[in-house]
């Protein structure tokens, strides 16, 4: 049995899918216009293209495209991820051994890696294999099978894999040996069989316990858009030093040029009362933890050892928000006071005993306008409040 129906291929079909507009579930009740065509049927593809229009334009933006079931879709890489991954192979052959729908395999594809893709499941293998004809995939050959399996006699360049973090009895799970396959139950097989060996984990995986678990990394990337992290990457070869490099990167956002260190590295930090202006990291550079190096990077001033927050006299061009800082003052009732005129306000707490939703109910203050006010503990211990205008 086919893993769709190929009159949904039909020019009219096509038409009325790339064409809908409105609620889907009304559509539901109507039934589908089509005689040969199920509303199950119909409703996947109308609704699979809604959800990918900003995650994945060129499939969005092509006619013929089959979407799997929405689990599919949740689980699969962006494009923009998808296509920073690619950039990141600089090899000649890559096999992705954890194929899903496809998106990543594309994208290596595209960039002239001869790619050999495997999924496991065989309805989503024919539909990643149908939709690389459609969008011209020429370097990717995509197979059903079980990945794993099928790498025991080959050697390549690359090995990619995108562990599912779905459990049958655990449900969703982030530890690298609850997913599915086990990477470290099998690392060494892998490496016997690839030069380098890439693993695509959750957002939610401790970098030290990825380290601990993946043993012979030598490349971390933690990928963010829009200062939302994604992803993390891990580069695990066979000849491991001890120079581990860590990378953090915020794609499509302001300030996209990547932050390198070295994991476990000296840094120095200087610490200071607010000045001028106030830079807060993004995302990205938080997970990696790359926040204990740029006070000596960037030439800032951390308002505290724990306190994430850094501040400078001169405006810089930094990996985050920038504020101009309108005044500062200790956290008591009669400070507070100040503010008695402000109505809303767009709250951040930074090492604070006090949560967002308490300081908001607190002090009567609803969420919005143009005034940003950040909760914090300077070094000496201090308990203040900054107020701030953001710097587009």
């Amino acid at each position: 049995m086919s893993a769709f129906s190929k009159a949904l291929l039909r020019d009219e079909v096509q038409d009325y899918i790339h064409q809908f507009e409105g609620d889907s579930s009304a559509l539901a009740f109507a039934g589908s216009p089509f005689p040969d065509i199920t509303i199950q049927e119909l409703l996947q593809q109308i609704e699979g293209r809604k959800r990918i229009e900003t995650k994945l334009p060129s499939w969005y933006n092509s006619k013929g495209i089959i979407y799997p079931p929405r689990v599919h879709l949740e689980q699969t890489s962006s494009e923009v991820t998808a296509n920073y991954k690619a950039a990141l192979m600089k090899e000649n052959t890559i096999i992705d051994i954890t194929a899903g729908w496809g998106v990543d395999s594309f994208c290596f594809s595209k960039s002239s890696l001869e790619t050999t893709s495997f999924e496991i499941n065989a309805r989503l293998a024919e539909i990643s294999k149908h939709n690389a004809t459609v969008l011209n995939a020429a370097n990717l050959q995509v197979k059903q099978g079980n990945g794993l399996e099928e790498i025991a006699s080959l050697d390549v360049d690359v090995i990619y894999v995108d562990p599912s973090r779905r459990h049958d009895r655990k449900g969703k799970v982030f530890f690298l040996e609850d997913c599915e396959p086990n990477v470290p139950e099998h690392l060494d097989y892998l490496l016997k069989r690839c030069d380098t060996l890439w693993v695509k984990t959750s957002p939610m995986l401790d970098l030290n316990v990825g380290i601990e678990s993946l043993k012979k990394v030598t490349e971390i990337h933690v990928v963010a858009v829009k200062n939302e992290v994604k992803e993390v990457l891990w580069k695990i070869e066979n000849t491991k030093n001890d120079l581990l490099q860590v990378v953090s990167i915020n794609l499509l956002s302001s300030y996209s040029t990547p932050f390198k260190f070295l994991w476990n590295t000296e840094s120095t930090s200087r610490y200071s009362t607010p000045m001028e202006y106030l830079y807060e990291p993004n995302a990205a550079l938080m997970k990696s933890g790359a926040h204990r190096y740029l006070s000596e990077a960037f030439d800032l001033f951390k308002l505290a050892a724990n306190t994430h927050l850094f501040t400078g006299a001169e405006l810089i061009d930094f990996p985050g928000r920038t504020f101009k800082i309108i005044e500062q003052f200790p956290y008591s009732k009669k400070a507070m006071r100040s503010l008695n005129n402000l109505k809303k306000a767009n709250i951040t707490t930074r090492n604070f005993p006090e949560s967002v939703v308490t300081i908001r109910k607190k002090w009567k203050l609803k969420e919005g306008g143009a005034t940003y006010l950040f909760f914090t503990t300077l070094a000496d211990g201090e308990r203040t409040v900054i107020v701030c205008d953001k710097i587009s």
